[in-house]
């Protein structure tokens, strides 16, 4: 099964976004192994850069707001992509002071979903929604209008 690695640094505070994670989660299980992986935060972001980059695994996107922009349907080829190759993939959402320069460089892709900012916790519904919509616009479903 295509392994998914969620690489976030911080633990969710708030219980209504613990159980959308949890849902999402929960959806995902019909295409993909996924593996939530919640880092402490640290005192400095090159800190937290070890620790994401020991974290992650195979085809690497990280979250930035300097990465490029794309589609849900453009996000889906991304994961098809690193799927169909056989490759694990390991999406990352740094703290509230963002990655550190070494994990972006290290990253195979910086991906933008606004040029907004958005809380690094509601990132992570966020994320596994798109995800989620990812999986349903490669299967045909019509969750995806």
């Amino acid at each position: 099964m295509f392994k998914v690695h969620l690489v976030c640094v911080g633990k969710l505070k708030e219980s209504y976004l613990r159980e959308a994670v949890g849902e999402y989660a929960k959806r995902l299980t019909r295409f993909c192994a996924l593996d939530i992986r919640e880092l402490p935060e640290r005192a400095t972001l090159q800190e937290e850069a070890q620790d994401i980059l020991r974290a992650a695994k195979g085809h690497v996107i990280a979250l930035a707001v300097e990465g490029k922009a794309c589609s849900s349907e453009e996000f889906a080829e991304k994961v098809a992509a690193v799927r169909d190759r056989g490759e694990e993939l390991t999406l990352l959402i740094g703290s509230s002071y963002g990655l550190a320069p070494e994990v972006k460089s290290a990253a195979k892709e910086l991906v933008s979903f606004s040029k907004m900012i958005f809380p690094h916790q509601l990132m992570r519904v966020i994320l596994l929604e798109q995800l989620y919509r990812a999986f349903m616009i490669l299967s045909g479903s019509e969750y995806h209008k």
